[in-house]
């Protein structure tokens, strides 16, 4: 990965750090702040505290452009969790020149890379970086929603964070949907942020001294049944390679780019609080299970319209899809690796950096 100038500053508040990675560790020294370089462009904020919209900016612009507004990209999409841009005329390969430009620019480990999912097929036509997100695939029983369909109905089981099952997970995420039935296929976005704001004090003090262990062993399964033999190689950063494909994680992470907390557990891979009983463990992570799917008000719907593009941060957010038709939806999906989750006790919430 060519080198970048990041920041220098003081560590940011210089307070303990919980978890993390030594080999895969953040390069940022202080939260990124925006400069304004792209407001503008056409933009609204979805909801208060989830989602902005932008119209008319384009991701091939911002690839002859300079590091400046990929840099607020980067920015925008941590403080506001997904940002969506309208009607794009991009292929897989520029939205990988993008993700990793944005990555960089966010202060990713010189170890981080693109992701390849441990069941992307060899030889395939988009590459091993691009992931195919097809409603065929899912009719075959592919990917999480074959796992979880085995034990649920709820449409909200699928909330999930992509790739939190590696030991260096995914800070953004971009999907382009080209292919739309006439109605349905929504997208949700919940905030992680907002989540670790809901909990009280004593929750939130009791959760930042716990880790979670994520798992997706069910990909072992999945990988025998479909015929397509496991990707054990190096996934995006030298710590994610083999099968074993479990990582533990600090149930509260701080995201280096906003500075902030936020809650890091999800339905599609924590299986297991560490250091609590079994009772305790299914407590905790079902109360925080239900916080994410049952506050709307912390969660933004978009409604895909063709050759639209989302890019989330897998770092601080949720999202989940919506299985409401029949039709042919397919899109492609980009992830991006970052730092090895990480808490830093002294940085804040989101709601008390900014006064709210």
């Amino acid at each position: 990965m060519p080198s970048v100038e990041v920041p220098a500053a003081e560590t940011q508040a210089d307070g303990q750090i919980l978890g993390g990675n030594t080999r895969a560790q953040s390069r940022l020294l202080k939260p990124l702040t925006y400069s304004g370089s792209l407001d503008q462009f056409k933009h609204q904020d979805l909801t208060p505290v989830i989602g902005r919209e932008f119209e008319g900016l384009q991701v091939r612009d911002l690839l002859k452009w300079g590091d400046e507004r990929i840099r607020d990209l980067a920015v925008l999409i941590s403080q506001r969790g997904v940002v969506f841009l309208r009607d794009q005329d991009v292929t897989p390969n520029e939205m990988k020149d993008l993700m990793l430009r944005l990555t960089e620019l966010a202060g990713c480990p010189e170890s981080s890379g693109l992701h390849i999912h441990p069941l992307t097929e060899e030889g395939s036509e988009l590459g091993d970086q691009i992931s195919v997100i097809s409603s065929e695939k899912q009719k075959k029983g592919g990917g999480l929603t074959h796992q979880l369909s085995d034990v649920s109905r709820f449409a909200s089981a699928g909330w999930h964070t992509d790739i939190s099952f590696e030991p260096v997970p995914s800070d953004y995420a971009m999907l382009k949907i080209h292919t739309l039935p006439p109605t349905g296929g929504d997208t949700l976005w919940a905030s992680g942020y907002e989540i670790y704001d809901r909990l009280s004090p004593a929750m939130q003090t009791m959760l930042e001294s716990l880790t979670a262990t994520h798992d997706a062993r069910f990909f072992l399964d999945e990988a025998e049944r479909l015929g397509n033999p496991l990707r054990k190689g190096i996934r995006g950063n030298p710590l994610n390679q083999g099968d074993r494909l479990t990582a533990v994680h600090p149930v509260i992470r701080t995201n280096p780019v906003t500075g902030w907390k936020s809650v890091y557990v999800n339905k599609g891979f924590t299986k297991r609080i560490n250091g609590v009983t079994k009772d305790e463990s299914d407590l905790l992570l079902g109360y925080l299970f239900n916080l994410v799917t049952q506050n709307h008000d912390a969660q933004v719907r978009f409604k895909w319209r063709a050759n639209d593009l989302a890019i989330w941060d897998n770092r601080s957010m949720w999202h989940c899809a919506t299985y409401d038709y029949v039709e042919a939806r397919s899109g492609d999906r980009v992830c991006s690796l970052g730092e090895a989750p990480f808490l830093n006790l002294a940085s804040k919430g989101r709601r008390e950096d900014l006064g709210l």
